[in-house]
């Protein structure tokens, strides 16, 4: 089956500045792909090029099977992260204004509810809340039910309430089969949603996979923090590797279930501490790795094959 999306050694630059710098990557059907990195990584640029509203200096980029100009309209959704919509609309009518673009759309009140929005509210589009906006104008995108649907910051300025209401909600849809792209700042929403994520940093893909395989791989180890003034030497001996960081010490790969044996351990050695917490790596101990330090996947690679 070919890709829904697909890009090979896409290159954009903006004068000398170069925004994405030979990035490839493919996307399936009914796939959900998060795209992380940090502020002028090239993620609003680069799904611009696979959306077909800019062009890229060279490469190839496909969507639906065909260059993105070429892509039916009507399969396809774009929430862009600037987006300002007719202002002196309500929710109600700004929905019903993009519906009527498509010939066969969905119901704009069903829309406005799914997203956590009441349809009846005769608010303009211009005095609603940031995260009203927000939710209104992922509403309108979903108007003609996209089989490929691109977000960028989806849930920027929306409370916590909300965004995982809108969660909710693309998750319907790949259930659906509908495919998702969507760029995002929080990894909660990325390691949620994403069945694989990419991190791109200084235009280039610097590693891709599921939110697991990520962790796995570039995470860091599961360790149990010691708030105390005491250095490593005080728990020679423990069975775990100890290194000393700035809130006390890390004891590092300690399971769960023996956290109540280190405490102890603690006390028997008299040993001060305030607290203890058990941390596990996630997706963000991933971003703050790789696009600090890019290159610790090319090491990662050198090990595998060495």
């Amino acid at each position: 089956m070919s890709p829904v999306v697909a890009a090979e050694d896409v290159r954009e630059s903006y004068g000398d500045t170069v925004a994405l710098d030979g990035v490839s990557l493919s996307i399936d059907a009914g796939e959900v792909f998060a795209l992380i990195g940090p502020n002028g990584a090239g993620k609003t640029t680069l799904t611009r090029c696979l959306t077909g509203t800019r062009t890229p200096d060279s490469g190839r980029v496909e969507l639906l099977g065909e260059p993105p100009g070429e892509a039916a309209r009507e399969r396809l959704g774009l929430l862009p992260q600037a987006f300002t919509p007719p202002e002196r609309l309500t929710p109600r009518e700004l929905v019903a204004y993009y519906a009527g673009l498509y010939e066969d759309a969905r119901a704009p009140d069903e829309l406005l509810r799914e997203v956590g929005m009441d349809p009846e509210t005769e608010t303009w589009y211009a005095d609603l809340s940031g995260g009203e906006q927000r939710r209104t104008c992922v509403a309108a995108s979903l108007a003609n039910d996209p089989d490929v649907l691109f977000v960028d910051e989806p849930t920027t300025g929306i409370d916590p309430a909300g965004r995982r209401a809108l969660w909710d909600v693309f998750e319907g849809l790949a259930e659906s089969g509908t495919t998702v792209f969507l760029t995002t700042h929080y990894m909660a929403e990325a390691e949620r949603l994403a069945d694989r994520v990419g991190l791109l940093d200084d235009g280039r893909v610097v590693a891709t996979g599921t939110p697991e395989s990520l962790v796995a791989e570039y995470g860091g180890e599961q360790y149990l923090a010691v708030e105390t003034d005491a250095d490593p030497t005080a728990l020679d001996g423990v069975g775990y590797e100890v290194r000393a960081a700035d809130d006390g010490l890390h004891v590092l790969d300690v399971p769960p279930e023996a956290i109540g044996d280190v405490a102890a351990e603690l006390e028997a050695r008299g040993v001060d501490f305030d607290a203890l917490s058990w941390k596990e790596p996630d997706l963000e101990d991933v971003y703050l790795r790789l696009a600090d330090d890019p290159t610790v996947v090319d090491d990662a690679e050198e090990e595998v094959v060495a």
